[in-house]
């Protein structure tokens, strides 16, 4: 069979590129229409009468003398002291990844190169801790910090985190640490390697891609978490998605939806810049299951 004929038609072509284009645009719309909104004062952007106003921006240059502003990011991160929402939260997703990653590479090597049976049931345990509703989960954590008087701060929230997101990463961690041959691990010990050495110098560089991978899921739990966050922390210590919720719940006040509007600009833009620097790694590591050694 010639190339040509087994090239697609071009009507297959445009038809799918079209595809492609129309679903990007659906898909990033909701965020850029949101960034475009933060610029402006909270009529324009949620006006009844005249809905083109959210794109001329009429009230806005009525009261700031531009059709854009920045008031809504100065009112967040400023007056609202948002800045403190956002360190909460890069501490919290910080002490959870490092955590989690440490446990999880320990332990998903150690269950991954051991023969007993324990190990099916002990990931299956797992599994079944990961499944169950988070609420239910911090509801048990509650009496023994209150009783404690632990409740309200980072390091509560960091530990229920850590318990919570630790099953998957032990799971997705062991199943990439069962890709790799053992034979390397025999290989460093011939050459002189202890056990921990042959992991850390030989097992985690092939594994580097796995780890990344799992570390980013751990991150995007911890980052986007509200419902450990919301019962866990106090006004004082809370991380952005309670911070934004605190503004949707103030909607009485005007001005503060649009405090919501810029924080949610905010604390998505990161997850894009993250997505895009690691996507190579996240790639390789998800496939990574799929080919052997």
């Amino acid at each position: 069979m010639s190339s040509s004929a087994r090239q697609a038609p071009v009507s297959l072509k445009v038809a799918s590129t079209l595809f492609i284009v129309f679903w990007l645009l659906l898909a990033a719309f909701p965020f850029f229409w949101t960034l475009w909104g933060s610029f402006k004062v909270e009529l324009d952007f949620f006006s009844i009468a005249d809905w083109t106003n959210a794109i001329t921006g009429k009230l806005t240059e009525e009261t700031h003398g531009s059709a854009f502003t920045g008031a809504g990011y100065y009112g967040a991160w400023v007056q609202e002291e948002f800045w403190r929402a956002a360190l909460n939260t890069g501490i919290v997703c910080l002490f959870v990844v490092v955590t989690s990653l440490t446990i999880g590479t320990l332990g998903g090597y150690a269950l991954s190169r051991s023969n007993y049976n324990y190990v099916f049931w002990l990931l299956i345990a797992a599994l079944i801790f990961r499944a169950m509703p988070q609420i239910t989960l911090v509801s048990g954590y509650l009496p023994p910090f209150f009783a404690w008087n632990l409740w309200g701060y980072l390091p509560t929230a960091i530990i229920v985190l850590v318990a919570i997101n630790q099953p998957f990463t032990l799971w997705m961690l062991h199943s990439f640490f069962k890709k790799i041959p053992i034979d390397l691990d025999e290989s460093a010990k011939v050459d002189g390697c202890t056990q921990f050495q042959a992991f850390r110098y030989v097992i985690i560089p092939v594994m580097w891609p796995g780890v990344i991978t799992t570390g980013l899921f751990s991150f995007l739990l911890a980052y986007n978490d509200f419902a450990v966050t919301t019962m866990l922390l106090n006004e004082q210590n809370r991380t952005m998605v309670p911070k934004i919720a605190a503004f949707l719940g103030t909607t009485y006040t005007e001005g503060n939806v649009m405090f919501a509007v810029a924080a949610v600009v905010s604390a998505t833009a990161p997850l894009f810049l993250l997505v895009m620097l690691f996507q190579r790694q996240i790639v390789s590591g998800l496939t990574a299951g799929a080919v052997k050694g």
